[in-house]
């Protein structure tokens, strides 16, 4: 006797996009405006009217928003850009907020 059994069965796949982080940077009297244009384009990939716009609203503002990443990228954008300013002697603040 043979039996054909028929197993039916429904895989409900969901995938959750990762929770965003927005790297943001802080003004402050001491880091050159122009060191803040290097790292939005070095490490935040923006072109240079963008980040002379950006480094403008920084500058205007409290801090802007450099860019919008997954929460490990975000992270290590953030120490990236304060080990380079460190490097050259730059007390500029950076950091990794979870997007509201």
């Amino acid at each position: 006797m043979a039996a054909k059994e028929q197993v039916r069965e429904q895989i409900k796949i969901s995938i959750k996009e990762p929770r965003q982080y927005q790297v943001l940077i802080y003004n402050d009297d001491f880091t050159p405006m122009d060191f803040v244009v290097e790292v939005l384009m070095g490490l935040f990939d923006k072109d240079e009217p963008a980040a002379v716009a950006l480094m403008m609203n920084i500058h205007k503002g409290n801090y802007a928003v450099a860019g919008t990443y997954p929460r490990d990228i975000a992270k290590t954008k953030a120490a990236e850009a304060v080990q380079w300013a460190r490097s050259e002697g730059y007390p500029l603040k950076v950091e990794a907020v979870c997007c509201p």
